[in-house]
């Protein structure tokens, strides 16, 4: 009876210390092992032994990237205005020996570090700077803090600023002063379009001007060439009547006179203050005047043809 006893404790001892010297670590975990209190080794994931009885599990650290959250806090940047911020810290324990024994509450302490250096970033920015460059405050609070935690064996990731929530009424400002800006933009847009339009009409005005100057200097030209034909063709008339009156032909004279008594009527007709004009009875005499200068001008017409066919057949 008594040997059954012994054997059932040395079953039960060696039972008790195959637990205690078996130490099985999950993946992603690093443990620390103590003996006596002091820090003896790191046991690292899988099946490990230590000493039972004399060596012991000190520190149980979590090696894989973890979240930690920042509560809300008051901040007031550099020109007095009063902002709720908070933010989420991204780290990850390399060294857990450092994690374990360097830093009393890892935890707490990085929260605090975290939302002080928080406090210093936004602190040192104004109000419209701390809203619009949330890209360099997560840089600068990742450098700071990542510096800080590195004699606790910790890598900081990342440090985003989740919000940044400034006071009710100072958010109606910022409403009031956008829509001002936005109001202003609008109305130089608005001017510089009707100045656009403005300009463009004084083109085309422009434009216009030059093209009716164009037709008008045609015209004119046109006009300059007709009386310039006209002439030569009264100077040629004119020749052909003087030629006449040197041969002697009374009809010549009389075309002059036609030619005034014909001008003189026409005047007298372009007058307003004729309402009913009296032709004289001469006006037979004028139209027959007008009749011996068509004579006049085909026996010209007739000379001169003859003269021409003359000259070739000399010429032959």
């Amino acid at each position: 009876m008594a040997g059954e006893i012994t054997a059932i404790v040395l079953i039960a001892f060696v039972f008790l210390l195959i637990l205690t010297a078996v130490k099985s670590v999950p993946q992603g975990y690093g443990w620390t092992v103590e003996r006596f209190g002091q820090y003896r080794r790191t046991l690292a994931p899988g099946l490990n032994f230590i000493l039972p009885f004399i060596d012991r599990i000190g520190h149980k650290k979590n090696l894989m990237e973890q979240v930690l959250d920042i509560p809300p806090q008051e901040v007031i940047s550099s020109d007095n205005a009063q902002v709720q911020t908070d933010a989420v810290c991204f780290y990850q324990i390399l060294e857990p020996v450092k994690a374990s024994y360097e830093v009393n509450d890892l935890v707490r302490a990085m929260q605090n570090l975290v939302m002080t250096n928080i406090r210093a970033v936004l602190g040192s920015m104004e109000l419209d700077e701390m809203l619009s460059n949330r890209d360099r405050i997560n840089s600068e609070l990742l450098n700071k803090v990542d510096d800080a935690t590195d004699p606790w064996g910790v890598k900081v990731t990342r440090v985003e600023i989740r919000d940044i929530s400034p006071p009710r009424d100072l958010v109606d400002a910022m409403a009031r002063q956008m829509k001002a800006e936005r109001e202003k933009r609008a109305q130089i847009l608005e001017a510089e379009g009707e100045r656009e339009a403005a300009v463009q009409v004084a083109e085309g005005e422009k434009r216009s001007e030059v093209l009716r100057a164009e037709g008008e200097l045609e015209a004119a030209k046109l006009e300059a060439e007709a009386r310039e034909r006209l002439a030569e063709a009264e100077a040629k008339a004119t020749e052909a009547v003087s030629a006449a009156i040197a041969g002697g032909d009374a009809r010549a004279i009389n075309y002059f006179v036609a030619q005034k008594y014909v001008d003189a009527l026409g005047k007298l007709a372009e007058s307003d203050n004729n309402k009913v004009m009296m032709i004289p009875l001469e006006a037979a005499s004028v139209i027959g005047s007008i009749a011996g200068i068509g004579d006049i001008a085909r026996d010209a017409i007739g000379t001169r043809s003859a003269g021409s066919e003359i000259s070739a057949s000399g010429r032959i």
